[in-house]
């Protein structure tokens, strides 16, 4: 947080990302490809002489409410989702650049890249534009596949500012001279499917009548599909059709998910762990419902103290807020298999839970009890796993699935 806003420290980032690098040199384990994949929706703008233009906002900041009205005074969200597929979230990158035009801090921007597509920047020098992670920005046509250019136009945009779209698994370049001189060694940089979200379901076992969890500090729950559902039952779900590998798409809906355990255990100083924290929700004897997107949960100063006004519940105890968290979560569930369900017209079989909040045995039996469906949990590091999964599909030529066998293989996956 910096006066005026939440920032990203990406000085930071990238010295993590270059020490995590040079660590493979000094424990003499040399790779022979590089890949990087962030969050989505948040980015880095360039000048003329490919200078970074501060701030690098955090989509968490709250600084395109007003940007969100102006936007769809220009393109009705109706039309916005009838080309992209993309939920509306205030935080989309549209609205962020939007903002960005009227503030007039795209005056002198003439690249834009997102975070992971920044960092390989740095480790490159090559500015190029990656597929999955663009198709989070609202700003990429579902059928094309490509820049929309005409909703680029509408918004006053500069083309200039959106490279050609690369896929995943495509070389970016080598480390530069300085990178190879702080490093000690060479690598092509790939990209991964770059979203962190892509990453972590291209590790996802699932077949054709699977659904998948990436529990993280979202939740994200959906399916694979190889055509976008561009649907007004599916707009007013707020169901997104975001890239995947081979131009799939990741047909899914977004859910606070464990943000909200994050935030209640920092309210307690992390005095509790999550484990000891799950069985106190466990032995609650009652709960009540929350909207786990709620407004008033996206950046809260205090977690529980939001959980207990938006129930109105002033004195409710630890147990009674963490076990509505809990239930609330698998309910969100549910109604996302439920609208899944209806709005494909198909029925699901399993769903697959990948990512950290896969560890959690008390959210993975509720989910399923709520949906009364089959669930397997992991792999855990699902993300990191998927990005591994691009760079072998590089390597060795094979294709996703034959990938898919080689994680089902590799993990431990256990049923619930």
């Amino acid at each position: 947080m910096k006066k005026g806003g939440l920032v990203w420290n990406l000085e930071h980032l990238l010295n993590e990302v270059k020490n995590g690098i040079a660590e493979c040199k000094r424990i003499g384990k040399i790779p022979k490809t590089v890949a990087i994949d962030t969050w989505g929706v948040d980015y880095v703008l360039l000048d003329k002489d490919k200078k970074e233009l501060k701030p690098f906002f955090c989509y968490r900041d709250g600084r395109t409410k007003e940007a969100v009205l102006r936007v769809e005074a220009i393109v009705p969200p109706e039309e916005l989702y009838s080309h992209t597929g993309i939920q509306k979230q205030n935080f989309n990158t549209v609205y962020q650049l939007f903002d960005d035009k009227e503030s007039g801090r795209l005056e002198k921007a003439e690249h834009f890249l997102m975070i992971p597509e920044y960092l390989s920047f740095k480790l490159t020098g090559k500015i190029k534009n990656e597929y999955i992670n663009a198709t989070t920005t609202g700003l990429v046509n579902a059928k094309t596949k490509a820049w929309d250019e005409e909703f680029i136009e509408k918004l006053g945009f500069s083309d200039k500012l959106f490279k050609k779209l690369n896929m995943p698994s495509s070389v970016i370049g080598g480390f530069s001279k300085e990178i190879q001189n702080e490093v000690g060694f060479n690598s092509v940089v790939l990209f991964a499917p770059s979203h962190d979200t892509a990453s972590a379901v291209a590790a996802c076992p699932i077949g054709e009548n699977d659904l998948y969890i990436s529990s993280g500090t979202w939740s994200l729950i959906g399916t694979e599909i190889k055509e976008p559902i561009l649907t007004e039952k599916a707009r007013e779900a707020n169901f997104t059709n975001e890239g995947g590998i081979d131009f799939r798409f990741r047909f899914l809906k977004n859910y606070m998910g464990m943000w909200l355990f994050q935030n209640i255990r920092k309210n307690l100083d992390k005095a509790m762990t999550y484990d000891e924290m799950m069985k106190l929700a466990e032995s609650a004897e009652s709960f009540s419902y929350i909207d786990v997107n709620d407004d008033s949960f996206v950046a809260p100063e205090n977690m529980i103290e939001s959980v207990k006004t938006y129930l109105k519940t002033p004195k409710a105890d630890l147990g009674y807020v963490l076990n509505s968290v809990y239930h609330s979560l698998a309910k969100s569930y549910k109604d996302a298999v439920d609208e899944i369900e209806s709005i494909t017209r198909k029925s699901f079989s399993a769903i697959h839970i990948v990512g950290g909040g896969c560890r959690d045995d008390y959210l993975n039996r509720l989910t399923s009890e709520y949906t009364g469906k089959k669930v397997t949990a992991g792999p855990m590091e699902a993300t990191a796993t998927g990005n591994i999964v691009s760079q072998i599909i590089y390597d060795k030529n094979i294709t996703l699935e034959e990938a898919r066998i080689i994680v089902k293989n590799s993990f431990g996956i256990k049923e619930i």
